[in-house]
C-alpha cells in the first residue's frame, strides 16, 4: 500500500487518469488542431449550429453575432472555441437570462461585483443587469475573467474551480492544502469532449 492506500496497479491507473486531465487541460488551452484546418467561417458556422441547437432565448441575429464573438474572443485569449462553448453549456445551459441561486448572471454566470470590475478593466459601460444580460458583453467579460484566473493560478483545472467557486475560496483551500472540488471542471471537460 502506497501513501494513498492504493496498490501498484491502482496507483498506475490513478497516475494515467491524472495525466489525461493534465494533457486535456493543456490541449484545451491551446488552439484546437481541428480548428486550425478549418477556416474562420467554418468554425463560426459550427459554433452557430451549437448555439442554434441549445440556445433558446437568443434571436437568430444575436446568435450569429455571438458565434463570431465566441470565435474572436477565444482566439484572442488562446482558447479552443469549443472549450468556451462547453463552459457556457455547464454554466448557463446556453440560457442568456440565467440567474444562479447565488446571483451569478448571464451566459457565463458572472457575479455582478466581479463583472462590474471586469467591465471597468475592459472599458465596457456598466449598466448592471442589462450589461450582464447582453450576451456579447457577458461573453467578453467571462472569457477575460477566465483568462485572468488561468494566468493567476497557472493551471486550467484550478482556474475552472476558481471560476465556479471563487478565487478566494480556492486560494484558501490551496493554502490549507485541502483537496479542490472536482465536479465542475470534470463536467466542463466531459462536455468539451461530447459537445
Amino acid at each position: 500500500m502506497g501513501s494513498y492506500g492504493l496498490g501498484g496497479g491502482k496507483r498506475r491507473l490513478a497516475f494515467r487518469i491524472f495525466l489525461v486531465f493534465i494533457m486535456t487541460g493543456f490541449f484545451i488551452h491551446l488552439s484546437d488542431p481541428y480548428a486550425i484546418t478549418q477556416s474562420r467561417k467554418e468554425v463560426i458556422e459550427e459554433i452557430g449550429r451549437v448555439l442554434e441547437r441549445y440556445s433558446t432565448d437568443i434571436d437568430e441575429k444575436t446568435r450569429m453575432q455571438l458565434a463570431e464573438a465566441i470565435y474572436e474572443e477565444s482566439i484572442r485569449y488562446n482558447h479552443d472555441p469549443k472549450f468556451i462553448l462547453a463552459l457556457i453549456a455547464i454554466e448557463s445551459s446556453f440560457k442568456n437570462r440565467s440567474v444562479s441561486e447565488k446571483g451569478a448572471m448571464g451566459l457565463m454566470q458572472l457575479m455582478p461585483y466581479v463583472a462590474e470590475s471586469i467591465a471597468r478593466e475592459l472599458g465596457i459601460e456598466w449598466k448592471g443587469e442589462s450589461t450582464l444580460f447582453n450576451p456579447l458583453l457577458n461573453l467578453r467579460m467571462g472569457i477575460h475573467y477566465l483568462s485572468q484566473l488561468i494566468n493567476h493560478f497557472e493551471d486550467l483545472r484550478i482556474a475552472l474551480v476558481a471560476y465556479n467557486y471563487g478565487p478566494t475560496y480556492v486560494k484558501g483551500l490551496i493554502d490549507k492544502r485541502q483537496k479542490l472540488p472536482e465536479d465542475f471542471y470534470r463536467k466542463v471537460f466531459i462536455t468539451y469532449h461530447t459537445l
